[in-house]
């Protein structure tokens, strides 16, 4: 029989069930696909990644309940707080290697740690019927990224007050869907919504901000920007926009512990 340390997390946060909850695994090799993918199921959360050990950086995967992903925000932050804080590596920074993403960097700064990750680069387009239809609004503006749409609107209440058409949503050709606006108390706030990968809406989506944060770094000039992604639980994020690569800044908070029997 198989034991996995698992961890679950949530990321973007100073504080307990807010932010987006990320389980953790922490096997010695990487199990078969297929029983990743269980465990994700099993786990029933946004994100469960898969972090080994391989000479002085880890490798790391991603899964939503459904399916494997190119990248993840937040289960990256959780899986870097669980190695500072939950093993012997005494590094301030951690080098993962995604078979997906490639390098992917994570420093610690007291408290809060930053992910160093490819910016997205995106190309504005023509909105959709299914777009207009997931968010009962039609966006000032939509792009195409990587792996996702953004669509931009005019206010945060709008954003807040969105009730979301999943069945419209999913059928976009994309990972999910990114809706944001500027913000009242921070430079911009968003929502993901990515019912076609298993997750109707995500509560902290770290990736999306490769995306958000070249956009609003033009639109409002500068590089240095506050976030908070208005979804029920919530969470904050500092981005710094420098070129090919997006820093995304936030805290973590350890909810539990625990092995898997396999």
């Amino acid at each position: 029989m198989q034991k996995i340390k698992i961890f679950q997390v949530d990321a973007f946060t100073d504080h307990l069930f807010s932010g987006n909850p990320a389980a953790v695994c922490l096997p010695d090799h990487w199990p078969h696909d297929a029983v990743m993918q269980s465990v994700a199921a099993e786990n029933n959360l946004a994100e469960t990644a898969f972090v080994i050990t391989t000479g002085d950086h880890f490798g790391i995967r991603w899964f939503t309940p459904t399916v494997e992903v190119d990248l993840c925000g937040h289960a990256t932050l959780a899986s870097a707080y669980v190695i500072f804080n939950h093993t012997d590596y005494h590094r301030d920074e951690i080098i993962f290697i995604s078979p997906r993403s490639g390098e992917l960097k994570v420093k610690r700064n007291g408290k809060k740690l930053y992910l160093d990750f490819p910016a997205d680069v995106i190309s504005r387009c023509e909105n959709h019927p299914e777009l207009t239809k997931g968010i009962g609004l039609v966006p000032l503006e939509v792009y195409r990224g990587k792996t996702d749409y953004l669509a931009v609107l005019g206010s945060e209440a709008e954003v807040q007050n969105i009730l979301p058409d999943f069945a419209a949503i999913e059928k976009l050709d994309a990972r999910g869907l990114i809706v944001t606006a500027p913000g009242n108390s921070v430079d911009f706030i968003s929502r993901f919504f990515g019912p076609q990968s298993g997750v109707p809406e995500d509560p902290v989506t770290g990736s999306a901000h490769t995306t958000l944060t070249p956009y609003w770094a033009e639109r409002l000039g500068k590089t240095m920007l506050t976030a908070r992604q208005i979804s029920k639980r919530g969470g904050f994020l500092d981005c710094q926009n420098a070129g090919s690569r997006v820093y995304i800044g936030g805290e973590a908070q350890l909810y539990l512990t625990g092995e898997i029997y396999l």
